[in-house]
């Protein structure tokens, strides 16, 4: 059975790109703007307070985890912050470990923080189907993953990319899996806590070169075609032909770059012919399927 969250985070090709403790103590903030990447943060010992543009100011205590997986402008303090505009002091004590604020104070706020990249440069889909932010209590599994990703990175091993971005996948996974169901923001997530919405999620991820309406959608689902509509429009967050397009083309360009005939892609992606999956191609994308591919080769 296809399984979309496993495709959509394979999809994504996470990528390490820092990875650090930091400790904290006394009053100390840190602020950062149009960071654009995804964001994690794991707390081992203490309290601090994160805010995310546009989104009410977090608490994270020890065994708290964050991920954002597009992360613009935000800060991260004390639980009772600097003043606005105060100097921030930042030490690095050893490699890949911050101190932050007085390091005189004692130390009250251990936590493993990252960034990391997704090389899909159809992520912005991909990103759209997952919840803004992911805040999660208690589940060692996950502080686990942050702490191999930081110690990992640290090292200077055989295949250190290769399981870097393993790693990444796996915590992606566990994260996604831990927000999993009915109270989640919409999105994939939802949609596939939805017992009718989730056989139809993974029709479409199935096999995509399947002809898709929303009719035969809602049939499959049971539903009224109103119902249908208005259902997966409300918990996954877009109507379900802007859905299966988008999927659809996003499978076309993992075709297309490995050297699949536009022909061949046009048939497995649902398109009766090579010109008119051109046509929603480039429309979609912005350059046509053989330009996509010959840039792809290039790269």
């Amino acid at each position: 059975m296809t399984d979309p969250v496993a495709e959509i985070v394979s999809l994504l090709k996470p990528s390490p790109s820092i990875s650090k403790l930091v400790v904290g103590g006394g009053r100390w903030l840190v602020e950062r703007t149009e960071v654009g990447s995804p964001f994690y943060c794991a707390v081992v010992e203490g309290r601090c307070v994160i805010t995310i543009v546009g989104h009410e100011p977090m608490i994270l205590a020890a065994g708290d985890f964050v991920l954002v997986p597009e992360l613009r402008s935000f800060t991260i303090s004390s639980m009772t912050p600097p003043p606005r505009g105060a100097l921030a002091q930042r030490l690095e004590i050893s490699p890949g470990t911050f101190r932050l604020g007085d390091p005189a104070a004692p130390a009250e706020v251990v936590a493993m923080v990252g960034h990391c990249a997704f090389g899909s440069d159809h992520k912005a889909l991909l990103v759209s189907l997952l919840p803004e932010t992911i805040h999660v209590r208690g589940e060692q599994r996950l502080t686990q993953l942050v702490r191999m990703i930081n110690d990992e990175t640290r090292a200077d091993r055989a295949a250190r990319d290769m399981v870097l971005r393993r790693l990444l996948e796996v915590l992606l996974i566990e994260a996604i899996r831990s927000m999993a169901g009915p109270e989640a923001s919409p999105g994939l997530l939802r949609g596939m806590a939805d017992p009718q919405l989730a056989p139809t999620l993974r029709r479409i991820h199935a096999d995509p070169g399947r002809g898709i309406t929303v009719e035969g959608l809602a049939q499959d689902a049971a539903m009224s075609r109103s119902s249908f509509f208005e259902r997966f429009r409300r918990e996954v967050g877009v109507a379900p032909m802007e859905y299966a397009t988008g999927w659809r083309m996003a499978m076309a360009k993992e075709l297309l770059r490995t050297d699949v005939a536009v022909a061949e892609v046009a048939e497995r992606v649902g398109y009766g012919s090579a010109s008119a999956f051109s046509v929603a191609f480039t429309r979609h994308v912005g350059k046509s399927p053989a330009s996509f591919a010959r840039e792809s080769t290039a790269a």
